[in-house]
This record gives C-alpha cells, sequence and structure tokens, in this order.
C-alpha cells in the first residue's frame, strides 16, 4: 500500500487529493513540520521533520516523502505526477509523450513562477496578522511580481477549460494546490477572472472538498 509521510496541512494535501480522485489507497504517517513545535528535539516531541528516524527517509528533512512498492520519492509535484502516470495513464495522468511533457511544464511552472511569490502571500497576508510597513511591502511585491505568470494562465485559461488535453488532469491539481496560496489576495486575483474560475471548479471537486476536510480535521 502506498504510504504518505507527511501532515495534511503541507504540500502533502497534493498527494492526498490525488489519492482521493484516483481511490488509490493509502496509509498517512503524520510527520509534522519541524517548526511548528516549541522544541522539535524534544524527548516527547511528535515525529516531526527533524526527527532521526524520519531523516533516515529524507535526509532533506522534508515532508512530504512517499513509499510506493519499493520506491521512496519525494518532492510533491514529482509525486503526484509520478501516481498519475502509474494508476491514471490517459485520465488525470498523460495519454502521450506530449502529454507528460505539457504537465510536467505546467507543474514546473507553478513551483518556479508562482509559488515562492504565492507563499509570501499566504503567510504574510493569508495568516490575517497585523502587517508592519515591511510586511506590507513585501505582499504588494510578490502580487507584481504574479502579475507575469498568471497573466500566462489567465491568457491560457480564457481558451481552454483545463491546462492540457481538455480534462481535468494532475496539472490542473498541481497548479491549484500552489495558486490556492494566492487565491486570499483580491488586488491579484480580481485581475485574473479566468483563473479564478478555474480554481474554484477545480476546488469544487468532491476530492478536493475531501481532503480539505481531512486538513481542517487536523491541528493548526
Amino acid at each position: 500500500m502506498l504510504t504518505i509521510h507527511g501532515v495534511t496541512r503541507s504540500r502533502a494535501s497534493r498527494i492526498v487529493w490525488l489519492c482521493f480522485e484516483l481511490d488509490i489507497p493509502f496509509r498517512q504517517i503524520p510527520v509534522i513540520q519541524a517548526y511548528r513545535l516549541g522544541d522539535a528535539d524534544a524527548a516527547d516531541a511528535p515525529l516531526n521533520t527533524r526527527s532521526p528516524e524520519f531523516l533516515k527517509l529524507s535526509p532533506a528533512g522534508a515532508i512530504p516523502v512517499i513509499e510506493d512498492d519499493g520506491l521512496v520519492l519525494a518532492e510533491s509535484l514529482a509525486c503526484t505526477l509520478h501516481l498519475a502516470r502509474k494508476h491514471d495513464r490517459g485520465g488525470l495522468g498523460p495519454a502521450d509523450e506530449a502529454e507528460d511533457a505539457l504537465m510536467t511544464q505546467w507543474s514546473f511552472f507553478a513551483a518556479t513562477s508562482i509559488e515562492p511569490d504565492a507563499l509570501t502571500l499566504l503567510f504574510l497576508h493569508g495568516s490575517r496578522r497585523v502587517q508592519s510597513g515591511e510586511d506590507a511591502a513585501l505582499v504588494s511585491a510578490a502580487g507584481e511580481r504574479l502579475i507575469r505568470p498568471m497573466t500566462v494562465m489567465e491568457s491560457h485559461l480564457a481558451e481552454h477549460r483545463h491546462l492540457v488535453g481538455d480534462r481535468f488532469t494532475v496539472a490542473d491539481l498541481n497548479m491549484a494546490e500552489v495558486v490556492r496560496y494566492a487565491q486570499g489576495y483580491a488586488p491579484l486575483m480580481g485581475q485574473f477572472p479566468a483563473v479564478a474560475a478555474w480554481l474554484q471548479a477545480c476546488q469544487d471537486r468532491p476530492a478536493f472538498r475531501k481532503m480539505a476536510e481531512a486538513r481542517l480535521a487536523e491541528p493548526a
């Protein structure tokens, strides 16, 4: 059985969502991020990303990690791409090499062009903490930098319902889980109605809602 190491309040949410989409059975070991703990090295600390037993599996000390038929794989987008190829070729996964390349392209675009600044918006704006002048400047700069990649997405989604193959695929799932970090920042999202509509459609899927409920059920 597939094993997912990592709490759902992490990038493991992407893998959990995919498993719910494809009805892939899995067990989940709730490894928590060390930065969320007061003393991650304490004797009574829960299993976390600095725990020796987890570091044996993931020397980088990052979640999620999956174990799948002997394969140990890190990096959440690599995990979802692998599982979609293995379990649903021509569905959520690629039907051919061209689709495989396009799904990889969009996933890399999400990780490199959108995720860093989207996370800034999530942590500094979405956290609802009182923003200092410096934080407000960082939020504004991140929003400005996201205009270019979001314009690329808007242009594509204004003409296509999905990113690849005119159907919901792992590329949509990967991208939606990254764009989600920025969706609460109205000055940005209001400029891109096609992206906003596509994201809402992704999040209306029953498998996403099931994952979101599981994530909310975990301790904050």
